[in-house]
């Protein structure tokens, strides 16, 4: 499948990355991590742990502005 170009499309594409589902969301944080969850996509909970990811960063940074400012 890698370096496949179908008609119509003129970037190739890739294998996908290994992917195993899980049962829960808890599951696959304790299963491969939230950051293993979030940025690599290791399960079906990648754009769940994604969306609490910048939840966390914009509390973070909210906290940081008010602190400061």
């Amino acid at each position: 499948m890698s370096g496949e170009v179908r008609s119509g499309e003129r970037i190739p594409r890739r294998d996908p990355p290994p992917f195993e589902e899980a049962s829960s969301f808890a599951e696959a944080i304790r299963r491969d991590g939230f950051l293993g969850t979030a940025l690599d996509d290791k399960n079906q909970y990648g754009p769940v742990a994604m969306m609490v990811l910048l939840m966390i960063v914009a509390t973070v940074t909210g906290l940081a502005i008010s602190l400061l400012g």
